[in-house]
């Protein structure tokens, strides 16, 4: 738990003297997200929700992200033989690589952080736990009007939840608002 704190916040100090180059440009994006995975006692599912991000370019092509997400949904905990009510949400930062062909701007990002877990099972009460969590991926964000681009997003998440590692796909679609 120490070096998960410890990454935790020495990303967030690269984050703060990132912040210090004063970007002038960048993006808030918020959308649908779908997240399809295991919690690591459920069986493998799907869960619903929603994410966020704030960019902010400190390069002509490089940016700093900040992102977070919620996804809600039942899964299938074989080891008690029943659905839970599951609850994921992801705290996630880091360095997002983009460029602009006409009206696309396809881009790269590696991000981590923290995640949130919390379960509530009929028989066995209510869960929560926090562990590491990153995601590699990319997406594109298609312009329609000035300041304004529908965004398709995938991203390969991990997390580490009751001691195993979970390796998630996480789509997500939404609009992206440029200033």
């Amino acid at each position: 738990m120490r070096k998960i704190s410890a990454i935790v916040f020495s990303l967030c100090l690269f984050t703060v003297f990132g912040m210090a180059q004063v970007p002038t440009s960048g993006n808030v994006y918020f959308g649908y997200s779908l997240n399809h995975g295991s919690t690591g006692l459920t069986d493998t599912g799907t869960l619903n929700g929603w994410e966020g991000s704030l960019e902010g370019r400190v390069f002509p092509h490089v940016g700093l992200v900040a992102d977070v997400s919620q996804q809600y949904g039942s899964l299938y905990i074989p080891v008690f033989g029943e659905s839970a009510s599951e609850r994921t949400s992801s705290y996630l930062f880091g360095p997002r690589v983009s460029f602009t062909v006409g009206k696309f701007r396809p881009f790269v990002h590696a991000l981590i952080g923290a995640g949130h877990l919390h379960e509530s099972a009929f028989d066995e009460g209510e869960h929560g736990e926090v562990a590491y969590a990153d995601a590699l991926g990319g997406g594109v964000d298609y312009h329609l009007i000035p300041h304004l681009s529908w965004r398709l997003q995938l991203d390969a998440l991990q997390t580490n939840f009751h001691s195993s590692w979970q390796n998630n796909t996480r789509f997500t679609t939404g609009l992206a608002f440029k200033f």
